[in-house]
């Protein structure tokens, strides 16, 4: 098995679309995938930099994070075999996340209940996403 990386930021935002345009103009980010806003939930926003995927989250006054880092996510080639080492290590076991949120299938967390997310199929093919990433066409 190769060695899992952390392949997924997410950070909780005032002004998801100010935040966007900032990495995507200055870090020369790519727009993954745009959430559209519901009654209970703002818009997101999921940018890469071929690497990394920096999820851009509404901030919400109740919430469980105000503002800043939410959880962060690895790529993983054996959801079984880190499961298990998690569980060895005595912590909860990683649950499911829900199906309409994309990029990752598990929710652990660390000893400080720090959240994390796991994903065998990768944070730029989420299958769970009700809008397909829209592709750039190579240059």
């Amino acid at each position: 098995m190769s060695r899992p990386m952390i392949r997924h930021l997410a950070v909780f935002v005032r002004d998801v679309e100010k935040v966007a345009a900032f990495y995507e103009s200055v870090f020369e980010m790519d727009v993954l995938h745009r959430t559209v806003a519901t009654e209970t939930e703002g818009a997101a926003v999921f940018l890469s930099d071929g690497h990394l995927t920096l999820a851009v989250l509404p901030q919400r006054l109740k919430g469980e994070v105000a503002h800043g880092i939410n959880h962060f996510g690895f790529s993983v080639d054996n959801m079984e075999a880190i499961s298990g080492r998690i569980k060895a290590a005595g912590v909860e076991e990683p649950q499911k996340r829900p199906s309409t949120r994309a990029f990752a299938e598990l929710r652990g967390c660390d000893p400080e209940g720090i959240l994390f997310d796991l994903s065998e199929n990768g944070y730029t093919r989420s299958k769970a996403s009700a809008e397909p990433a829209k592709e750039k066409a190579p240059v």
